[in-house]
C-alpha cells in the first residue's frame, strides 16, 4: 500500500470525487468539508489517499481542530487499510484528537489508534444518517409559517448556535468564530425560522450542498417552545423547500435521542447508515 498526502485540494478532489459521487448521501460530510477547503474556509487541511496496486482504497480528511473523517472504499481489506493508515499517521506524527465516519470503520480505527498511542477513546456522538427523498404530506402541522432569517436577527442565531452546542454536548468555538459563521450563514441564506404569532420559535439550516443533495443541520427549539411540534413542522417545510432544488436531503441524528429520530422518520427521513464521532484522550488524564 502507498500513502499519498496532498497539498493541492484540486489534486485530492480529482482522486476523491469518483467515490464521493457514488455515495453522495453517505459521504455528504466529507464532500461538504472538501468544498469548504476549496474556498479557503480551513487552514492546514490534511488530505490523504491510500492506494493499493494503483487503486484508491481509502480517503482521509481532517481540518484541525475538527475530527479525522475517513472513507474505506475497498471494504474487503478494511482491516489491512486501517492498520496501514494508523501506522503511517503515527510514524508521521500527525496528531489525531478525534475521528468521525461510518461506525463500522471508525470503531476499528479507534481500536488500532489506541494500540499505537497513549490514548483511550470516548464516544462523543452515536449518530444515525438519514436521507429524505419526499416529504410526508399527511403530517399534521403546527401553527405558524417558515421564512429565511434576516441579517438583523444575527444575535438570536448566535444565541441559539451556542445553546444547540450546549444541548448536544459539543464544545462551542470562541464567540468571535460563532459571529463569523453566523454572518456567513446569513450571506448564503442558509437559516430557516419557524414563526408563530410573530414570534420566532424554531430554527434549522441547510449545509454542505453536493451536486444532488444538501444537509439539514442545527435544528433547534428553545426549551419553552418545545413539545409543540415546531421543529418537526419546520424541518418538514424547510426540507420540502430544499427538495425543489436538490434531489435529496441528509441529516445526522443523535441515536441516544429516540424522540428526534421518531420525528424525522415521521417527516419521511429514512435511516441509511450508522455514524460515530469518537474522541481520543490521554489514559493518564
Amino acid at each position: 500500500m502507498k500513502f499519498f498526502q496532498y497539498e493541492s485540494v484540486q489534486e485530492f478532489e480529482e482522486k476523491a470525487q469518483p467515490y464521493l459521487t457514488k455515495n453522495e448521501d453517505l459521504y455528504s460530510l466529507f464532500s461538504g468539508v472538501l468544498q469548504g477547503i476549496k474556498v479557503g474556509h480551513y487552514d492546514n487541511p490534511l488530505m490523504v489517499a491510500i492506494e493499493n496496486e494503483g487503486r484508491v482504497v481509502a480517503l482521509f480528511q481532517m481540518t484541525p481542530p475538527h475530527p479525522l473523517n475517513m472513507i474505506i472504499i475497498n471494504e474487503a481489506i478494511m482491516d489491512d487499510i486501517l492498520t496501514f493508515a494508523s501506522n503511517e499517521f503515527f510514524a508521521k506524527r500527525i496528531p489525531i484528537l478525534s475521528a468521525i465516519g461510518l461506525k463500522s470503520v471508525v470503531t476499528k480505527f479507534a481500536y488500532k489508534w489506541q494500540e499505537l498511542t497513549q490514548f483511550k477513546s470516548i464516544v462523543l456522538m452515536d449518530q444515525g444518517i438519514y436521507r429524505l427523498d419526499e416529504v410526508n404530506t399527511t403530517l399534521k402541522k403546527s401553527s405558524g409559517s417558515w421564512r429565511y432569517a434576516r441579517e438583523d436577527e444575527a444575535a438570536l442565531i448566535e444565541e441559539w448556535y451556542v445553546a444547540f452546542g450546549n444541548d448536544a454536548g459539543i464544545e462551542n468555538p470562541p464567540m468571535e468564530v460563532v459571529k463569523e459563521r453566523v454572518i456567513q450563514f446569513l450571506e448564503n441564506q442558509e437559516v430557516f425560522f419557524w414563526e408563530d404569532d410573530e414570534k420566532i420559535v424554531s430554527m434549522m439550516k441547510k449545509a454542505r450542498p453536493t451536486e444532488h443533495g444538501v444537509t439539514v443541520s442545527f435544528v433547534y427549539t428553545p426549551q419553552d417552545e418545545r413539545k409543540k411540534g415546531y421543529a418537526r413542522t419546520l424541518v418538514a417545510a424547510g426540507s420540502e423547500e430544499l427538495l425543489k432544488v436538490y434531489d435529496f436531503c441528509v441529516l445526522y441524528t443523535d441515536m441516544m435521542n429516540p424522540t428526534s429520530n421518531k420525528i424525522y422518520q415521521e417527516i419521511g427521513y429514512q435511516k441509511i447508515a450508522d455514524s460515530i464521532h469518537i474522541e481520543f484522550v490521554s489514559k493518564q488524564g
